[in-house]
């Protein structure tokens, strides 16, 4: 399995996860949304839209990147719970 890297945000990877025997870069959301409004121009609004379908929506096999949000545990746990209602 090769490992997959987002084109462009090279400055955003906070390092490599793992996942039973897989293993991914994992990107800095805030930072990669920095990026696109820094080196592309974009509004926040827009940063964030493009990112969204067309950074984390592409899928490109099992070893396709992660985009981490840093949250504090207590969002990260609230979030969770959210998730699996």
């Amino acid at each position: 399995m090769a490992i997959m890297l987002a084109d462009g945000f090279e400055e955003a990877i906070v390092g490599i996860g793992q996942q039973f025997t897989r293993q991914f870069v994992v990107y800095d959301r805030s930072k990669c949304i920095e990026i696109l409004m820094y080196r592309d121009g974009m509004s926040e609004e827009d940063a964030e839209e493009y990112f969204e379908f067309n950074v984390v929506g592409a899928w490109v096999g099992e070893g396709t990147p992660v985009f981490v949000r840093q949250m504090v545990p207590e969002d990260a746990l609230e979030h969770a719970q959210e998730f699996n209602e």
